[in-house]
């Protein structure tokens, strides 16, 4: 895995402007191939979802137990420390007086200590004709205002249509939708819930979803990073 050596200061402006940043490559080809090969192991696992069941679109994923695999809890390890101090300025501006530690573990104590202990880092598998409904990953009272997503195998190459979509509802306004197609091994960070937006008279919320659109060919596999845990 390549170190996190990034313009944080870069994607932290980036955030705040538009709720998302696409990081660069962070894992090599067969780092993402042995991360994708994953979703067939299923001891790993502690639940897994057919979302066609549920209504969530078309498709699979899988929730991560405890312990994590070693790939899986560096990303999330190091990610959140990164985004932590983005957070509590997310927070700060938005008049929320909750701040979040630099340190992953310590956050996790308190999501358990409320109850919420389940592990919610998972893998998605798309197959053609599949596709994620918008909605935001919350899973109880305390969330962290960042998730991330890692591709995991290349587009044009391994599958065709799939793009990631993000839904901004904006207060008074028609919603803006972006869509992206990043490459194997990049990473998106998005807001979990919504964004602090400068207005005339201060800071307010801009509430954002995300999805997939339908895969036209192939298989399309993720890794989710979710950084707090669920009920």
């Amino acid at each position: 895995m390549e170190q996190l050596m990034l313009d944080w200061t870069t994607c932290q402006n980036t955030l705040s402007e538009t709720g998302f940043a696409v990081l660069p490559s962070l894992l090599s080809p067969d780092e993402c191939r042995e991360l994708a090969s994953l979703f067939d192991a299923p001891d790993l696992y502690r639940k897994h979802i057919v979302m066609q069941k549920h209504g969530y679109g078309s498709g699979e994923y899988k929730y991560f137990n405890y312990p994590l695999p070693p790939l899986v809890d560096t990303l999330r390890h190091e990610l959140f420390a990164q985004l932590a101090p983005v957070a509590n300025d997310w927070n700060e501006k938005l008049g929320i007086d909750l701040r979040y530690p630099n340190n992953l573990d310590t956050w996790l104590i308190t999501c358990h200590k409320a109850g919420q202990n389940r592990p919610t880092p998972l893998i998605l598998k798309y197959s053609a004709g599949d596709w994620n409904a918008l909605h935001q990953d919350m899973y109880g009272e305390l969330y962290f205002p960042f998730q991330a997503v890692l591709f995991l195998n290349q587009p044009g190459q391994d599958y065709a249509g799939g793009e990631f979509v993000m839904l901004e509802q904006r207060p008074r306004m028609q919603s803006k939708a972006t869509v992206l197609q990043p490459e194997q091994g990049q990473v998106v960070i998005f807001t979990t819930k919504y964004r602090p937006a400068k207005g005339s008279q201060g800071y307010y919320r801009v509430s954002m979803r995300h999805g997939v659109s339908e895969v036209r060919r192939g298989t399309r596999v993720n890794l989710g990073l979710i950084f707090h845990d669920g009920a």
